[in-house]
């Protein structure tokens, strides 16, 4: 008897890890917080399951329940999500400091959290005037040359959705200021494969980026620097370089 009951709890306990997984991503999907209602629209489970489950995640902290009676993700989950972005970070630093190498200027790798992007990995450039970008720092999406890699790779209306949440700040007379001008940009960049942010998060700066296929979560490199040094011949130097590095970190992940 013991030895049937196994398998069945085995099974029982993965089914309920694989559900409560499905549950965090629907949520994180949705833009951080929904309703019950929501969750069952946008799942197979029935209603009383995924209310149990998330009461459990609550009790953990892993959720929280809001005033309003929405359910959002739990501060537990930073932890996790920092220590994940660390190690990520750690895999992607030998293919940037290939690119730093090769090309002479800063390379990052950032990743979407949220309506935002993230830095979770640079290594600098040896120049005196270099770009510096702190692992940790959240940016909008519409006005960096990751960002922009990274919306590319999100349907329109997942797009709009962000940008509507996040607005649209034009930090330099270069940005993006509406939603019709960046859904033409990302058309452009679908179609070339890469990213440009020419001096639309701040003046003198251009940045060559690409997002990493495969990625587990949407992830972009790029290498950035002074306009006087990143121009159209460095683009042209940078942009083979960076498809290697992002398929070389592609295949890690997937290994």
């Amino acid at each position: 008897m013991a030895e049937s009951r196994t398998p069945k709890s085995a099974g029982s306990g993965v089914q309920s890890v694989e559900r409560v997984f499905e549950l965090l991503e629907l949520v994180t999907d949705a833009g951080g917080d929904v309703t019950l209602s929501e969750l069952a629209a946008s799942t197979d489970l029935p209603l009383p399951t995924i209310h149990r489950l998330l009461r459990t995640l609550v009790s953990l902290g892993y959720a929280r329940q809001l005033p309003n009676r929405r359910y959002a993700l739990g501060p537990r989950l930073i932890r996790i999500g920092e220590g994940a972005s660390r190690q990520f970070g750690a895999l992607a630093r030998p293919q940037l400091k290939g690119l730093v190498d090769a090309l002479g200027e800063s390379a990052n790798m950032a990743v979407l959290d949220g309506d935002m992007v993230v830095y979770v990995a640079q290594v600098p450039s040896q120049h005196s005037m270099r770009m510096f970008t702190e692992v940790g720092r959240r940016a909008h999406l519409h006005d960096t040359g990751v960002g922009k890699a990274i919306l590319a790779q999100l349907p329109d209306e997942t797009v709009r959705g962000i940008v509507s949440r996040a607005g649209m700040p034009t930090p330099t007379e270069f940005s993006i200021g509406t939603v019709h001008a960046l859904l033409a940009e990302l058309e452009v960049i679908r179609e070339r494969g890469y990213a440009i942010d020419d001096q639309e998060q701040e003046i003198g700066v251009r940045c060559f980026s690409m997002a990493i296929p495969g990625a587990p979560t949407p992830t972009a490199v790029s290498v950035s620097g002074p306009v006087s040094r990143v121009d159209e011949q460095f683009g042209e130097r940078a942009v083979p370089l960076l498809r290697r590095a992002a398929e070389a970190i592609s295949a890690e992940l997937a290994s």
